[in-house]
């Protein structure tokens, strides 16, 4: 294999006339064997870690580095030679599609796999737990009358912190009550420590009833609960699976891969399994909205 790959590298090379850059060139990796760097979105730690170790484990030659940290950065790191692909909550703009086609000779893949939603937690000692976005709106740009500190996993470069400035504040700063943790169980532990604080955290850290780590962090905050976004009358949601689903939760976002390979090396083969069966699966486990397959919702007589 090594030496196919030497003379897929002279080929390539020698057809790249002067002036040309070189594409990406196939290395020691195949769909299952291999290795590769991916930048993950922090927010999405708790379900790729599952993914990452269900692959690697039936695939005993594969070895995925993954490397978490804030949304702007992952997409930095698509530009490093050594990440092969990221996972964030969006795709490529036509200007960056366009960027990797001149740089590279051809435009990376991309593609929701999953839904996912932010979270709006409280302390456990805190008086309210129902708001309207209009409410969540008036509490990060600073007019609202509450008193509450609103707390995120960053004030800049965050995913999360994207989606409340673009959907939310839609392009209004935010307010002087907006702090920063350094990273999504920093704002567990912030909202935990301060009644005054609300947070705001991807629900793939603590929705998932059968993750004991995330019981542990529900005996310490509590989900609140938004005004529905489709409901015919006044009914206030948590981010379950179901209200994801149905678009019920107004706070709703897509996970994204972004893979810079063309041909079939380990990152496809990684995209493959997220996207079919077993991938599928692990999202619908950790309670996400798997994109790729159907889920049931059935009707119970259950009050939120």
């Amino acid at each position: 294999m090594r030496h196919i790959s030497m003379g897929l590298f002279l080929m390539l090379a020698l057809s790249c006339g002067p002036g040309k850059k070189p594409r990406v060139i196939a290395g020691d990796d195949t769909l299952t064997s291999g290795t590769i760097h991916v930048s993950i979105d922090e927010s999405f730690r708790p379900v790729m870690d599952s993914q990452i170790q269900v692959f690697m484990s039936l695939h005993p030659e594969a070895r995925i580095v993954a490397h978490y940290k804030p949304e702007a950065e992952c997409i930095r790191d698509l530009q490093d030679d050594s990440t092969r692909m990221v996972v964030i909550t969006r795709g490529l703009s036509e200007q960056e599609e366009l960027f990797y086609e001149d740089t590279l000779e051809f435009r990376p893949r991309y593609g929701s796999v999953a839904r996912d939603a932010i979270a709006v937690i409280v302390n456990e000692r805190c008086r309210d737990s129902l708001f309207s976005v209009a409410e969540i709106r008036s509490m990060l740009n600073g007019t609202s009358g509450h008193r509450y500190r609103q707390v995120m996993d960053g004030t800049v470069a965050t995913s999360t912190v994207r989606f409340l400035l673009d959907s939310v504040l839609r392009g209004q700063p935010f307010g002087a009550s907006v702090v920063a943790a350094r990273t999504s169980e920093g704002v567990i532990d912030y909202v935990a420590d301060h009644p005054d604080a609300i947070g705001y955290i991807g629900v793939g850290w603590i929705g998932n009833p059968e993750d004991t780590a995330q019981l542990s962090f529900l005996k310490r905050v509590r989900i609140a609960a938004l005004q529905c976004a489709n409901c015919p009358e006044e009914v206030y949601v948590r981010p379950y699976q179901a209200n994801i689903a149905l678009g019920r939760y107004p706070l709703t976002r897509e996970l994204y891969y972004v893979l810079k390979e063309n041909y079939s090396g380990l990152g496809r083969g990684f995209v493959n399994f997220l996207k079919h069966e077993q991938g599928q699966l692990i999202f619908k486990r950790a309670y996400l909205v798997p994109e790729w397959k159907s889920l049931q919702v059935r009707r119970v007589n259950l009050k939120e």
